[in-house]
This record gives C-alpha cells, structure tokens and sequence, in this order.
C-alpha cells in the first residue's frame, strides 16, 4: 500500500467519523446466546475506590445485534455503538476476540 493510498483510507475513515461521530467501543463477554439475532455481552472493568482506594470489578451488561446468530457462550467480543435497534439494544457486535478452548 503507498502512502498516498493510505491517507486517501485515513481520511475516508475521518470523514466518516465526523459525519457520524464517534462511536465507543467495548470488549466483553457473551453471557447468553438464547434470543434471535441478539447477545448478551457482560463488561468488565476496575475501578479504584476513591475513599478506601481499593479496587472494584464492575459489570455491565449489554445487549448487542448479532445478525448470523454465530456468537455462542463464552465468546470474546468486540461491540459498537449503534441507532437504537430495539426498546434494549443500541450496540452491535463487531467482531469476534477469541472462543474459549473446548476441553
């Protein structure tokens, strides 16, 4: 790839940025597979007490589209971000991290 190619992707992708602005990203867990073309995606992340200074893991669950329904239990997952697609789903999922190894 040439240079010049790569800031012509750069700013396409800018240009996409701005006119939909910026969409956060997680990566989480699958929790629960059951619905049609919906997971449930669990993220953890630690925060530090501000008056104990301990460290807490907190969760939040997400429910994210899948359209192919191919995200099973224990996936590592990428969600995005999206136009709210139902009364509870404003992410989707981006892309599969890693599965667990089977035993």
């Amino acid at each position: 790839m040439s240079a010049q190619d790569q800031t012509a992707t750069e700013a396409a992708e800018s240009t996409e940025t701005d006119r939909r602005g910026a969409r956060r990203r997680l990566v989480g867990v699958v929790t629960s597979d059951k619905m049609q073309k919906t997971v449930v995606v669990a993220v953890t992340r630690r925060v530090r007490d501000p008056r104990f200074h301990k460290y807490l893991t907190k969760r939040i669950k997400y429910k994210a589209h899948a359209e192919n329904n191919e995200y099973k239990i224990g996936d590592r997952v990428e969600i995005v971000e999206s136009r709210p697609l139902s009364k509870d789903k404003r992410w989707r999922v981006a892309r599969l991290i890693e599965r667990p190894q089977e035993v």
